[in-house]
């Protein structure tokens, strides 16, 4: 789902001197009356939620890893992605000290009201497939509505602004109780989320019976198989993707893969300075795709992910490029 986090030596090495230019040290923040800009004139990127209409901007941040070190550092990143014109946070009941973190800074801040919150939770017992049942990481004594009223007080709000169930086993036990949350108005849109491949058809099983507003998906230039169905089916159902794992997860994939091979000149054309910028520049380019949350607590790649939400993003005939780049070059 969420737990998309790179080692952060290897992003370090990949990662161009440039990182950040052509954005600029400061951006003005994230308010109603006027759209952030890059010191350069790039202007924020967002998509319609389809059910609603409202806007996101295409890069939001994984927070799995938040609480597990110094709190300081965690409200830092939310500090400078509001700065940078980021909205959407993503979290779960079930990563560690997460939402306690999250809750924290945005107190501090804030700026609960300036943010999109988007939390999961489970049924009671549920651990699905490619999770070992003896990972700490997983483990949980609440669920279902207990789940939900807790992550309430860890995030210090009343009302979440998507609410998901976590994994596939907790669609059906879950759906009747996200649908009275968002009938209630303590929840403004539900979904649901999954990062295997394989269990793909039950998630556009899934997207055909219920009426979701978000659902989340693993996607990313060297995993695109949820082009087949889940992308085109959301797309006919008017439902937000959100792309969970865009750089490969623990594996971190794309970046072990490209290695220490040169950005291509073309990348410009789309506003693309870095490998990062480049990878979640064409996920977010998918045109049934609203959003995209790499995971990080790290600064520096909080910055050169929320850079890949401004200027231009690749259109078919570029999309075509970078997937026969990609072809020759892994």
């Amino acid at each position: 789902m969420s737990h998309q986090d790179e080692p952060c030596v290897l992003r370090r090495e990949v990662v161009q001197a440039g990182i950040f230019a052509g954005l600029g040290a400061a951006l003005p923040a994230c308010a109603a009356v006027r759209e952030p800009t890059s010191s350069s004139g790039l202007k924020l990127i967002t998509k319609a939620i389809p059910s609603t209409g409202e806007r996101l901007p295409v890069i939001g941040i994984g927070a799995s890893q938040f609480g597990e070190s110094d709190p300081n550092v965690d409200r830092d990143i939310l500090k400078r992605m509001h700065e940078l014109g980021g909205t959407l946070i993503d979290t779960a009941g079930r990563y560690r000290g997460s939402e306690d973190s999250i809750g924290n800074a945005l107190q501090q801040l804030g700026l609960r009201s300036k943010v999109f919150i988007s939390t999961k939770f489970n049924a009671e017992g549920v651990l699905d497939q490619g999770v070992p049942t003896d990972t700490q990481f997983w483990r949980d004594d609440a669920n279902g509505l207990a789940s939900f009223e807790r992550s309430l007080q860890r995030l210090q709000t009343d009302k979440i602004d998507l609410l998901m169930s976590h994994w596939i086993g907790s669609v059906e036990p879950l759906m009747p109780v996200m649908l009275d949350l968002k009938k209630a108005g303590r929840v403004r849109y539900i979904g649901i989320t999954n990062f295997l491949p394989e269990l793909q058809p039950r998630v556009a099983e899934y997207m055909r019976k219920y009426p979701l507003d978000f659902v989340q998906v693993g996607y990313r230039l060297n995993e695109r198989s949820a082009e087949k169905e889940v992308l085109p089916l959301a797309m006919e159902r008017k439902i937000a993707v959100m792309v969970s794992v865009p750089f490969g997860g623990n594996r971190d994939l794309l970046f072990r893969q490209i290695g220490g091979r040169q950005l291509p000149s073309w990348a410009a054309e789309f506003d693309a300075t870095t490998w990062g910028q480049f990878f979640l520049k064409y996920v977010v380019s998918h045109p049934a795709v609203t959003c995209a949350i790499p995971g990080t607590n790290d600064l520096k790649h909080l910055e050169d992910n929320q850079a890949a939400c401004f200027g231009r993003l690749p259109d078919a005939s570029m999309r075509s490029r970078i997937e026969d780049f990609w072809a020759e070059k892994s």
